[in-house]
């Protein structure tokens, strides 16, 4: 059993253990994999095949089975090391402790994005970034998008996905109106500034390779999920009588049928079932 940790609450040794062993991973090869990975199983609503990893009920277990495989690739290299987590309704400024120089780096500068403090830099030499999407090859970041000014969700905002008591609900895409997942997750159909939310707005706030299917190769990726993963255990603490849904595999002439993944069903690429990571106490627990 080992625990998870606010970023905040990090010791100076525990952050450099973090970075040193991201890194490691990155040498190995093994980081690039997971950067793949999603990539391969983030799928729009209009997109053939099970929609995965995001746009469905699975958003949740998946990001949890998908954050666990991360987390031991890790302890692998170094068994003490944990996925810390980032609550972005607190610590909600490019001040906050976890853009230090001795963490993940600041934001990136204003002519072209890139990233200039911090081992993730590319003047570091050791985040080279080669995913076949963008030309450039260092890590890009847009701190509260400037052109276009956006601040991170405040505590009302994820109250408001926390006080939804149902899961999630049909046409269980991004068009959803109710249910906790969507809510969540961020799609929305409003204009530009208050179409993302929640964890979709956290991801445009930062910019950069947060901005699409490569955001694992921003680093924060992890911490930002971790704590999306912490949300969903607090919320069904707070609806305990609420689940997972779709509970049965859609029939046959529902539009989703082989798209969205019920609570039974494997999600891909592994065997594991969204029934199978409804909670993760016997695997770790958070300092929350």
């Amino acid at each position: 059993m080992h625990i998870r940790k606010n970023q905040r609450n990090l010791t100076s040794a525990e952050k450099k253990r973090f970075v040193s062993t991201v890194l490691q991973l990155k040498r190995q090869g093994g980081y690039d994999e997971f950067v793949r990975q999603h990539v391969q199983y983030y799928r729009a609503d209009g997109d053939d095949g099970p929609r995965a990893g995001h746009m469905a009920p699975s958003f949740l277990p998946w990001h949890r089975k998908y954050l666990l495989e991360f987390e031991r690739a890790l302890q692998r290299i170094d068994p003490k090391v944990t996925v810390p987590y980032w609550d972005w309704t607190t610590d909600n400024t490019p001040a906050a402790s976890l853009w230090s120089e001795d963490f993940l780096g600041g934001d990136g500068r204003s002519s072209d994005g890139q990233v200039t403090t911090g081992a993730f830099a590319y003047a570091a030499g050791n985040w080279n970034i080669n995913d076949g999407v963008l030309e450039r090859k260092f890590l890009a970041r847009a701190f509260g998008r400037p052109a276009s000014p956006i601040a991170l969700p405040t505590k009302a905002e994820l109250a408001w996905a926390m006080d939804e008591s149902v899961y999630d609900a049909a046409p269980w895409d991004s068009t959803v109106t109710r249910g906790f997942r969507n809510r969540l997750e961020g799609w929305t159909a409003g204009s530009d500034k208050t179409r993302w939310r929640n964890h979709n707005r956290v991801h445009r706030w930062v910019g950069g390779q947060m901005l699409g299917a490569t955001a694992p190769h921003d680093p924060v990726f992890w911490l930002h999920h971790a704590f999306v993963d912490l949300l969903w255990d607090r919320w069904q603490q707070k609806h305990p009588k609420s689940t997972y849904l779709p509970q049965r595999r859609l029939d046959d002439d529902d539009p989703q049928h082989g798209r969205a993944i019920s609570l039974d069903e494997p999600m891909p690429p592994w065997r594991t079932k969204p029934s199978q990571m409804l909670s993760h106490q016997s695997l770790y627990r958070y300092d929350a």
